[in-house]
């Protein structure tokens, strides 16, 4: 069976194990069902996410023009404390970021390789949670937009990480902590703007990947180097494929690439 499409993050459902579903072309593959199978990755030229040219990709599936276009790449994406759409002031595209930004957020613990902070539309969990390869997490607060998220990961970060260790994540290094008590012990940082937003009545939301086999020394597939790869399917586990010969793919590294997937019949 073959199927060919450019790569776009893969889709989650937050069963236990996450299902996970890859769009490819018209078709929509359900991953799992590839665990344990031998499959066949191949490049075949670059489609960019935004103008949908053939353009060689420069960022986030973007080619180098979109990339500084378009408002989905702009930088409150990356710090969300840039945001300001609440003052009424235009980045790329107002209209836009009011709808992104202009949104209930969350700020989370999440415990993927170590507990680092992060933040993420309310519509997005556990979906961001599931993306980032995290076995347990929790809210900490609950704002009405992106800005006050932000400045809160900002004053949050001086006291954890908000970095995922992705090697761990992948090696499946899972440290054991007590979420409940991590959030408690960074309550009095929270900036006073944000403090009555606090969550105190929630529990530990925990998630279950569909691994067979956890890898124990990582090789990174990298399709600008190696065109064409092929090997047995063990699991997937945030947004990477993970392969019986330790070789791990970021589907997300990769978007606005379009490549032949087939699964091989022994």
């Amino acid at each position: 069976m073959q199927y060919q499409g450019v790569l776009k993050k893969m889709q989650t459902e937050p069963t236990s194990p996450v299902n996970y579903y890859l769009e490819m072309g018209d078709d929509f593959v359900q991953v799992n069902q590839l665990i344990d199978k031998k499959i066949h990755i191949e490049f075949i030229k670059y489609e960019c996410l935004a103008c949908g040219e053939n353009k060689k990709i420069y960022r986030q599936g973007y080619c180098y023009d979109d990339f500084y276009k378009v408002p989905q790449a702009a930088d409150w994406i990356m710090k969300p404390e840039l945001s300001q759409a609440h003052l009424d002031i235009e980045d790329r595209d107002l209209t836009y970021e009011k709808q992104m930004q202009l949104q209930p957020h969350i700020v989370y613990l999440a415990n993927s390789s170590n507990v680092k902070v992060g933040v993420t539309r309310k519509a997005q969990v556990p979906t961001r949670w599931i993306d980032q390869g995290a076995h347990e997490a929790i809210e900490i607060v609950e704002v009405p937009n992106r800005y006050l998220a932000g400045i809160t990961e900002v004053a949050l970060k001086e006291h954890v990480s908000d970095k995922t260790n992705w090697r761990k994540m992948l090696k499946n290094e899972i440290e054991d902590v007590n979420l409940i008590e991590s959030r408690e012990k960074l309550k009095s940082f929270i900036p006073e703007e944000a403090q009555q937003y606090f969550i105190s009545d929630n529990q530990e939301t925990h998630i279950h990947f569909p691994v067979a086999r956890y890898p124990e020394k990582l090789k990174t597939l990298n399709l600008d180097k190696t065109q064409a790869y092929e090997g047995v399917l063990k699991g997937i586990k945030g947004q990477y494929f993970i392969f019986e010969d330790d070789t791990v793919f970021n589907i997300r590294s990769w978007e606005g690439y379009v490549v032949r997937l087939e699964i091989v019949l022994s």
